[in-house]
């Protein structure tokens, strides 16, 4: 277990290396978040504590998922992926690799949203421990859901595509913006099913004490769940799809 676990992190050290410490990516990874949160402020009025941890949640999700897209696609259009097959290595220790490589991203990219909530927002962080934890735990679960999707994407030119397409509803049925105790009941049993949702949840509550419709001991618990469910989904993608 601990042997695969380093491998997994010298495979995490190559993606960062070659792919995501980059002055292009870095600068992207903080820029992105940064004008999305600063638009939404002007537009709205400012952050809010009802907004700010919607866009916590947004930018680690969008920044974790998308390198991951790119990077595994990038591999996989070149045949450079199947090198990685031939080293003794497990499917997991490879998706967690994977997943390692983009949760740096997802971190680096909520820091400029977190800055602006310390500034603009007046209200106390009520567990700023517990935000630290589910913002690592929220970041691992949009990583893992990141290179599941990379992996189920046939055609490697539709990825952004395909990954916009799942990823922009998210940004509007999962408590980001809009309070999902507010949308008709066929709305909220979509928002249920998408893990932006719990994930968005559980950083408001860790954050203001307070959430939406998904009480705190559920949207941490399936936050967990769906982040181990997401990397062993992956490792099957790869052992069923990968030569």
């Amino acid at each position: 277990m601990f042997d695969d676990v380093k491998k997994a992190f010298y495979i995490a050290k190559k993606d960062l290396k070659e792919y995501y410490m980059k002055p292009g990516t870095i600068s992207w990874g903080l820029m992105f978040p940064f004008v999305f949160s600063l638009a939404f402020m002007i537009r709205r009025g400012g952050l809010t504590t009802w907004l700010a941890p919607g866009m916590i949640s947004l930018a680690l999700f969008f920044g974790s998922t998308s390198m991951s897209a790119m990077a595994i696609v990038f591999e996989r259009r070149i045949d450079s992926f199947e090198r990685l097959l031939l080293f003794p290595v497990s499917y997991v220790c490879i998706a967690l690799g994977k997943s390692l490589s983009s949760f740096v991203l997802g971190i680096i990219a909520s820091v400029p949203v977190l800055i602006l909530a310390e500034i603009f927002v007046s209200a106390p962080h009520i567990h700023p421990l517990l935000l630290a934890l589910c913002i690592l735990l929220a970041t691992f679960t949009s990583s893992t859901f990141g290179v599941l999707l990379s992996f189920l994407i046939k055609d490697p030119s539709q990825t952004m595509t395909i990954f916009n397409i799942v990823r922009f509803p998210m940004m509007f049925l999962s408590d980001v913006i809009i309070p999902v105790s507010t949308f008709p009941l066929v709305l909220k049993v979509i928002s249920f099913l998408l893990p932006l949702t719990y994930i968005t949840e559980a950083i408001r509550y860790s954050y203001s004490g307070t959430y939406d419709i998904v009480p705190p001991h559920i949207s941490f618990t399936v936050t967990i769940i769906l982040g181990v469910m997401f990397l062993y989904l992956s490792s099957l993608v790869i052992r069923k799809n990968i030569p």
